[in-house]
């Protein structure tokens, strides 16, 4: 049976119909941010992956698509969403483990093995008083009510010496993001997303590796329209349809 009734969810096609994906017709809805993360994992079949707050599961299952024979995992809080990502991983046919839990208990109270990648796309805001309060269906995917601090203490505890962590979120975000992850990450790989060319980038995808210490690098950028009224760039485009990743 389905998690919601007939009406509350609605399915989308993703990555030129490989992917199908139901997710509630009101509140958050997976997007391009989970597109470009998913395009971002580079995993080898065999290797373990988890999401730290995987919602209805739209990187999972493309992630699935792209890199078959990859073992995966999410961590999400809402039981209703997980309970939403399981339903789509069978309707995808994915091997993903879907638990139920939240990042501010920490990777340890899994009782897992640490995974050779972590993934996630941390809600934007900490503070609620930095923007009008969301509505309640999006709250969870916006607020952290714990810190971005939180996330990534998690996501570096989640992987092994080696392990790769890999992570959407603001721009404006970077040096906190950076600052968090160097606790015991580096190597770190930086790519600015911009909505167009000629306007700052509003998103970054960073990588960083555990105990890694090569140094930064700041990749070419991903525009994802042009100002000549396509919808999307034809970089941004090949991805979206999962003709092309995101390689770092």
């Amino acid at each position: 049976m389905s998690v919601a009734a007939e009406g509350e969810v609605v399915e989308n096609a993703l990555l030129g119909g490989r992917v199908r994906l139901r997710q509630p017709a009101k509140g958050y809805r997976a997007g391009m941010d989970a597109a470009l993360l998913a395009a971002a994992v580079e995993a080898r079949p065999g290797e373990r992956v988890v999401e730290a707050g995987s919602g209805a599961g739209a990187v999972l299952m493309q992630i699935a698509a792209r890199r078959p024979g990859v073992r995966l995992t999410g961590l999400e809080r809402d039981p209703s969403m997980a309970a939403l990502a399981r339903e789509n991983a069978a309707l995808n046919g994915a091997e993903a483990q879907i638990l139920e839990g939240d990042v501010a208990a920490g990777f340890r109270a899994l009782e897992l093995p640490p995974f050779d990648h972590a993934v996630s796309n941390p809600p934007f805001f900490d503070d609620p008083g930095a923007l009008r309060a969301p509505a309640e269906g999006k709250r969870g995917a916006w607020m952290a009510d714990d810190g971005l601090a939180a996330w990534t203490r998690f996501l570096l505890k989640a992987v092994r010496e080696g392990g790769t962590i890999t992570v959407i979120h603001r721009a404006d975000r970077l040096a906190d993001l950076l600052a968090g992850l160097s606790a015991t990450a580096g190597s770190f790989s930086v790519r600015p997303v911009h909505a167009f060319a000629d306007e700052p980038a509003k998103r970054v995808l960073v990588r960083a590796v555990k105990t890694g210490r090569a140094p930064l690098r700041l990749l070419p950028a991903l525009v994802l329209h042009d100002r000549g009224g396509g919808k999307h760039s034809p970089a941004a485009e090949a991805v979206l349809r999962g003709e092309a990743g995101l390689g770092w």
